[in-house]
């Protein structure tokens, strides 16, 4: 999907993201994970912010995304938490930071957005501190045969609808 109208789509849906925050499906997931994120944080593909209250005051996040919608949300999200937080308009796939620059880089539901994730994994692997965290929450095609097969079959409607196959099946490790 051009890169434009995969931002568009994600600017469209902010709001709808936002009134997820303390409803979202996969929220008992985000709070087992996230609360691990410690010291210097990174989100990536920050969204609304889905993970702001698993962060404990002592954070300092940077959060990016290539949505301006999102952030805008995101920001005014991050008002009601007591961690420090930053925010950048930028894409992981491009942006760079110096090796070994964060305690934790957290990625939730977005690795599908990546024209080249395994690029991305790589730099998380350089951007975070080697006694670092590295947090992943990512959606994937099930274990279930029949539940695979209707995603797959789903995907070109997903990726149409809200930009994202696989969009709403997770699948924990």
């Amino acid at each position: 999907m051009n890169r434009q109208r995969l931002i568009h789509k994600f600017d469209k849906q902010a709001k709808k993201y936002d009134e997820r925050r303390n409803n979202d499906f996969a929220y008992k997931y985000r709070k087992r994970i996230f609360q691990e994120a410690e010291g210097k944080v990174l989100e990536v593909a920050i969204g609304s912010g889905l993970n702001f209250p698993f962060y404990s005051r002592d954070v300092k996040l940077t959060g990016l995304d290539f949505s301006q919608e999102m952030l805008k949300v995101a920001q005014n999200a991050a008002k009601n938490f007591p961690f420090e937080a930053t925010f950048m308009k930028d894409d992981v796939e491009s942006i760079e930071f110096n090796a070994n620059s964060f305690d934790t880089i957290v990625s939730s539901a977005s690795l599908c957005a990546y024209q080249e994730p395994v690029n991305v994994l790589n730099n998380f692997q350089k951007w975070c501190k080697p006694e670092g965290k590295i947090l992943l929450l990512e959606h994937g095609i099930s274990t279930n045969k029949t539940v695979a097969w209707l995603q797959k079959f789903l995907d070109p409607l997903a990726l149409k609808l809200v930009g994202c196959p696989e969009q709403t099946y997770f699948r924990t490790c």
